[in-house]
């Protein structure tokens, strides 16, 4: 398996004392727990934004190097059936925006730290660059993913084989921290999942997790049962923190239902003149506690979506702004300043263009969207389907109008006819099927 043969590396790696190139990968441990870090070469500078200058596809490094440890696209991006992972996700790998302490993201997870380590007396141990790469065990049967979940398919989640997956929550980590015997931690980081494409949804996104366990001491002398303090509890700490986000804001908590706890809870505040969802927790299923090593104990957790609060927080109106190097972006935002307002620099005009196929029984949008997103990469603002019909044969027939839009410079008729040409190739030679 492919997180073997990483371990492997790591290990001839450290036998011989390389030295370390770059761009690089580093497959190392953090308080042994496997870990991956990708660096690249980035310039804060905007040369794409000059315009009338034609859009290319930014070159993907074809090894990643750190340390003497190699690891070959190849070995996360293949023409194998059990393989679904693209070069555009690929290229995301490492980048790590969550630990960047001027970006965005960065702030907003520093000042969850800071929350957790003014009312927890730092006991929260806090891990942000454990490996994306993980196994489907890890990743659905440690958190009662069922097996018949929706998540574990093809259509929703990268694998790289059929038992190794890019994680599609920080939760894939629970399981192994717990058997480690941690009993307060905060796990950030880089998350991936095949979505639709919109102005809030991108395949690449970031999560925290948080995670408290209390053993009978802390509930027998409260007078209440273990379930109900755990819940307590958790809520009492997840108001705090999201008072110490959004000031004093009206909350309200919403029953749910997550595989992994029971009971569970969303919290909403009222913000900005409407109920938002914040994020998801709940005590977690004894099962998880049982299977590492706790079974005389009771936790609760909480995982939240950085990307869906930061673009609250600083009012970013698009979530494609997070992967901008461009310096009128990255340079409106400082560290320790959370909440500063985003100002916009630009406003260029969209391009739509629209494609009709008849769609088969295998066709989904998500297929789709990794079509246009593999060509046009960030370019592709919005894939929304406008019109659906069933002729009299039975035929169902589809249009989907995609939005282009560069949030650096104006697009050329040319480059996006180009790209729209290649959508129409690739519907027809890589989903099979019919152009109408």
């Amino acid at each position: 398996m492919l997180i073997q043969k990483l371990q492997f590396r790591h290990a001839m790696a450290m036998a011989i004392s390389l030295s370390i190139p770059s761009p690089s990968l580093f497959i190392h441990r953090t308080n042994g727990l496997k870990s991956l870090t990708f660096g690249y070469p980035c310039s804060s500078s905007s040369g794409s934004a000059v315009k009338g200058q034609k859009w290319r596809r930014p070159v993907v490094a074809s090894v990643l190097e750190l340390g003497g440890v190699k690891v070959a696209r190849e070995d996360l991006v293949r023409d194998d059936p059990t393989n679904n992972v693209p070069d555009t996700i690929f290229s995301k790998l490492g980048l790590q925006l969550h630990r960047r302490d001027q970006h965005p993201l960065g702030i907003l997870k520093n000042a969850i730290y800071d929350y957790f380590d003014t009312n927890y007396s730092n006991k929260f141990e806090k891990f942000d660059d454990l490996c994306p790469v993980v196994s489907v065990k890890e990743n659905f049967d440690d958190v009662l993913v069922p097996p018949d979940h929706v998540s574990r398919s093809y259509n929703d989640t990268y694998y790289v084989d059929s038992q190794t997956v890019l994680r599609c929550h920080t939760s894939a980590h629970q399981a192994e921290l717990l058997r480690r015997g941690y009993t307060h931690f905060l796990v950030t980081g880089d998350v991936y999942r095949r979505d639709s494409i919109d102005s809030t949804h991108y395949p690449v996104f970031h999560q925290m997790e948080g995670v408290r366990v209390f053993s009978s001491d802390n509930w027998e002398s409260s007078g209440t049962d273990a379930t109900s303090y755990a819940a307590d509890d958790l809520k009492k700490c997840l108001e705090g923190l999201a008072r110490h986000l959004f000031g004093a804001v009206e909350m309200r908590w919403v029953d749910t239902y997550f595989p992994f706890t029971n009971p569970s809870f969303e919290l909403e505040i009222f913000f900005q003149e409407k109920w938002m969802e914040v994020l998801g927790c709940g005590v977690t299923e004894q099962e998880i506690l049982n299977k590492s090593g706790k079974p005389d104990n009771v936790a609760w957790a909480f995982g939240l979506g950085l990307e869906r609060l930061a673009m609250v927080l600083f009012d970013i109106p698009d979530i494609r702004l997070f992967w901008s190097n461009d310096e009128r972006f990255t340079s409106q935002f400082s560290k320790g300043q959370l909440g500063t307002k985003f100002k916009p620099f630009s406003k260029y005009p969209p391009c739509y263009k629209d494609v009709s196929f008849w769609i088969s029984d295998a066709f989904t949008e998500n297929n789709l969207c990794e079509v246009v997103r593999g060509i046009a990469g960030d370019l592709v603002e919005e894939v929304r389907l406008i019109d659906n019909f069933t002729n009299k044969k039975g035929m169902t027939s589809q249009c989907y109008r995609i939005a282009y839009r560069s949030m650096e410079r104006s697009l050329t008729d040319e480059e996006i006819n180009e790209l729209q040409w290649k959508v129409r190739e690739q519907v027809q030679s890589k989903l099979s099927l019919v152009l109408r």
